[in-house]
């Protein structure tokens, strides 16, 4: 591996106006601009550099932006082979940093950029190595990932010597398994026929689309109102027929009781599961929701803010399909404490994906999950939202319903420096060019 010093960070507010065509519309967030908190990690090596990123939906981007250059001071300076030596003490670092924990800690806007930042890092790293980042994991030994793992506060689920002996348990196999996932790729499923703001003509074409592509799992926005979603969601399962797989998601609307009735009254769809049908903070609402509406299996991740509350769902047998978010948690280290402790309860991870960049990132856990700890991907699916992909240098590819293996050294991270330019805000030419003829608009109206 390369070495290098980290210098300094560039950070950028980076926003997309996808609220022009609702896309990424649900009950909970109407109007939605897909954005990230970008920052780069400038080295002294001027061929290596880290991109990372934390996923937003517009207003607050700049809390985010302005989190990571706190965190900034703690990584400035590090070699990359002193990061490398000591994983867990570095991230450690970043989320027990003493004035910093008390607006945590490990959770809200200080644990978003520690998204970004340690991202960033294993960007770098992977790039540094020449390998993408699902390889260069499943290459690390099994006591070089345990070592990466911040243990604290879970092993009254998961211990590390467990962790260590479920990875030793998969070491011979991941050879072959590398090869094998390579060859077909990952199952995806699809959201984009199913956003709240779309009409029904559109949910028609796109659902039909989405079968010519290969899809086979569909996922529908819900919670706005009751009766429209009878018939938005009976359109889906009337264009996708009754052997494919229909999931709903309710973006954390409902109460409890309010998720069960709800959940019942669009059970006539025989849906596989239940997406986010509470408050993402609590667990014994999400377990009173599992028994309530099974054999309908309850999901959700997409906002849980630390390995803590992944621990307590498991141990609450409060879901069935584990969504982690490659930006929510506090980058890979933290994202591979809830890989393992999934697997040692036999849950499922189903990640989160979509919005700018998640996409790309999952597609790297998802390969990694499958040569190194499970080796199976049956009954499991990435989300695939087919948005903004074009910004991205190397940019997820799916096929025949099937994430590609990535191959391209890195995180998938990397965004094209004509869309940093653009949608930079507020003073990204397409930025520029909005309020501008917003202006003129004005001006005439006048």
């Amino acid at each position: 591996m390369r070495d290098a010093k980290i210098l300094r960070f560039e950070v950028i507010d980076l926003r997309f106006p996808t609220s022009d065509t609702l896309d990424g519309s649900d009950a909970m967030h109407p109007d939605p601009d897909y954005s990230a908190a970008y920052v780069r990690i400038v080295t002294d090596d001027p061929t290596l550099e880290g991109r990372g990123f934390t996923f937003t939906i517009g207003r607050g981007t700049d809390l985010c932006v302005a989190a990571i250059h706190l965190l900034e001071p703690l990584v400035i300076g590090r070699t990359l082979s002193s990061i490398k030596a000591d994983m867990r003490s570095f991230w450690r670092r970043l989320t027990s940093d003493s004035q910093l924990r008390w607006v945590g800690p490990e959770k809200g806007v200080v644990h978003l950029a520690t998204a970004a930042v340690v991202n960033g890092v294993w960007d770098v790293l992977a790039k540094a190595s020449d390998l993408p980042l699902w390889k260069y994991l499943a290459s690390m030994t099994s006591e070089e990932l345990v070592a990466s793992i911040d243990f604290r506060y879970i092993t009254d689920a998961l211990t590390e010597q467990e962790a260590l002996e479920l990875l030793r348990a998969q070491e011979s196999q991941k050879p072959a398994r590398m090869e094998a996932i390579a060859a077909r790729g990952y199952p995806a499923y699809t959201t984009s026929c199913g956003w709240l703001g779309y009409s029904d003509e559109k949910i028609r074409r796109l659902c039909r689309e989405a079968i010519a592509d290969g899809f086979h799992h569909f996922k529908v926005k819900v919670g706005a109102d009751l009766q429209d979603d009878i018939r938005r969601v009976g359109i889906v399962r009337e264009e996708i027929g009754s052997t494919r797989k229909l999931m709903i998601d309710a973006n954390q609307r409902w109460d409890v009781a309010e998720a069960i009735a709800w959940t019942k009254a669009l059970a006539r769809f025989d849906l596989w599961w239940i997406e986010e049908p509470t408050s993402p903070d609590d667990v014994l609402g999400h377990a009173a929701i599992a028994r309530a509406v099974a054999p309908i299996g309850v999901a959700t991740g997409e906002q849980c803010q630390n390995r803590v509350m992944f621990k307590q769902l498991l141990q609450a047998n409060a879901i069935e399909f584990c969504q982690i978010d490659a930006c929510r948690l506090g980058g890979v280290n933290e994202v591979l404490a809830v890989l393992l402790m999934a697997r040692k309860f036999g849950v499922r991870v189903c990640p989160h994906a979509g919005g700018v960049g998640l996409c790309e990132l999952v597609n790297h856990l998802v390969h990694f999950e499958y040569c190194a700890i499970t080796g199976s991907d049956e009954g499991r699916v990435c989300e695939f939202v087919d948005h903004l992909h074009e910004h991205f240098e190397d940019p997820c590819i799916v096929r025949g319903g099937r994430y590609q293996t990535p191959m391209r050294a890195g995180y998938a991270s990397d965004i094209k420096a004509a869309s940093l330019r653009a949608f930079a805000f507020p003073d990204g030419s397409e930025w520029q060019a909005r309020r501008a003829q917003k202006a003129a608009l004005s001006g005439a109206i006048a």
